[in-house]
């Protein structure tokens, strides 16, 4: 493998700028599955039947609290990818993990949401809304599960391995999956829990 060191670790090699340019691809089908969603949501929004409304079951404290963990958790993942390039492995070790306690603590606020939903008889079954919220926000914390686990592995990689162009070009990927699910987020927090509580 050729490696040019003139150029950030994880763009190093021609394998790893493919597998760059791969990762962008996959986000473009991402942001159709995430349109398809909201879409589907907006024109489902007032199909409520006789369950609640947005305004009758959001609430702003969880709501904002998810946002800061996970609006700082793009910040942290961007000084792992700083400390990366300056070759500093205990730094990208330490802001990856702190990435990973903010990821999971976003998807334990977001495990308590789901149950208060529950709780106030807004289920999957109650109308086209909650069906549509429901979805939209779970296919959210899926993603958000998923990056979870694949930065613990990436973290426990770097571990064993150190800054490699291989496990660079892996970091770099995560932080840009990492910074996508943060769009998702501002999208639903804009357009979903503001929208919705007026």
């Amino acid at each position: 493998m050729k490696v040019d060191n003139s150029l950030p670790l994880e763009y190093s090699t021609e394998e790893n700028n493919l597998k760059i340019l791969g990762f962008w691809i996959f986000i473009g089908a991402e942001i159709m599955l995430f349109a398809t969603l909201f879409t589907a949501y907006f024109t489902l929004e007032n199909r409520t039947g006789n369950g609640p409304t947005g305004a009758d079951i959001f609430e702003i404290t969880p709501v904002l609290i998810e946002t800061i963990l996970l609006l700082t958790s793009s910040f942290t993942i961007g000084l792992a990818i700083h400390a990366m390039r300056l070759n500093k492995k205990k730094a990208t070790m330490g802001f990856f993990i702190v990435t990973l306690i903010l990821g999971a603590a976003f998807l334990g606020v977001e495990i308590y949401e789901f149950t208060h939903y529950v709780h106030v008889g807004a289920g999957l079954q109650t109308s086209a809304f909650t069906a549509a919220l429901l979805t939209t926000l779970g296919t959210h914390g899926l993603h958000v599960t998923l990056g979870f686990f694949w930065g613990l592995f990436i973290l426990i990689q770097i571990k064993k391995r150190g800054l490699t162009p291989e496990t660079a070009n892996k970091s770099f990927i995560f932080s840009l999956y990492w910074h996508f699910l943060d769009i998702i987020w501002i999208f639903i927090f804009s357009f979903i829990y503001l929208k919705g509580m007026m």
